[in-house]
């Protein structure tokens, strides 16, 4: 599904990153331009990243998810 509809950004895209090592909001503004123009995808680009931490943290247990 499409989380930043301003830069066409999908929810798949945000986890690839995210797993990438994109760990923190401004990675993912930088990266796919997340949140960089009106801001209403925000909240759900950071759930989605906080998400996908806690997931990787599962799975590697030794992570620490931020």
């Amino acid at each position: 599904m499409y989380v930043c509809l301003c830069n066409a950004v999908t929810d798949s895209q945000i986890r690839q990153a995210v797993e990438n090592g994109a760990t923190r909001m401004c990675d993912l503004r930088a990266e796919l331009g997340v949140a960089s123009e009106c801001g209403k995808c925000a909240c759900c680009a950071n759930q989605l990243r906080k998400e996908t931490l806690q997931q990787m943290g599962a799975c590697h247990p030794g992570r620490v998810a931020a």
